[in-house]
């Protein structure tokens, strides 16, 4: 592949992600896709086909992105209380950055679940919890965290963190007369999920 080959895959490829996110798949045109990079409707077909491969393509790297931040603090060496702590804070603060992606995420799973778990399925999902067990074995036998279980404490951390962003402007309706601010409301928030999560494990109250 050529630089400038790179460089127009690179232009399609920000246009698309912007448009997708911002409404979704059935709502996006290709021809608005082009026109955002800046190049006409018959490069973009050259270069990926179809709309629906190109929004496959997206997904899968806006996903991956996400677990690439993540994965790396399991790695670390922390206390499990302080990896939740510090999940919470980079997943919202991941979601501050790109607070459509949780409408865009559950629209999308949504209408074509195929694509979710296509991409999961290349995931080592049980790489991530020997990982967690070699690590932190008596922690988490200390709070009765099993291979059974841990669905629900990540199901739960997510929720508690991405539901500010699905509801956002249902949160700033409400707390606006109060003089909350979201993004306070936000880094707050943080805080307040880790220390629920946490003290949920220690009363064995997660599963």
């Amino acid at each position: 592949m050529t630089e400038k080959d790179k460089q127009t895959e690179e232009k399609i490829f920000e246009a698309a992600t912007a448009v997708f996110i911002e409404k979704g798949m059935a709502g996006t045109r290709m021809q608005e896709i082009a026109d955002r990079a800046g190049i006409n409707k018959s490069l973009l077909h050259y270069y990926f086909r179809t709309k629906e491969r190109l929004f496959t393509a997206v997904y899968e790297v806006i996903v991956r992105q996400l677990f690439q931040k993540i994965a790396p603090m399991f790695e670390k060496k922390l206390t499990l209380e302080n990896k939740i702590r510090l999940f919470v804070s980079e997943h919202m603060s991941f979601l501050q950055q790109n607070p459509r992606l949780v409408p865009f995420f559950l629209n999308e799973i949504n209408r074509n679940p195929k694509i979710v778990k296509s991409f999961i399925e290349k995931l080592e999902i049980d790489k991530f919890w020997d990982s967690l067990n070699l690590l932190h074995k008596e922690e988490l036998v200390r709070y009765s965290i099993t291979r059974e279980n841990i669905p629900q404490l990540i199901t739960s951390i997510f929720a508690l963190s991405g539901f500010p962003f699905m509801a956002k402007e249902l949160i700033v309706c409400v707390f606006e007369k109060t003089g909350y601010d979201f993004d306070n409301y936000i880094e707050q928030r943080k805080e307040y999920v880790a220390d629920f999560v946490i003290n949920a494990i220690k009363n064995n109250t997660i599963g």
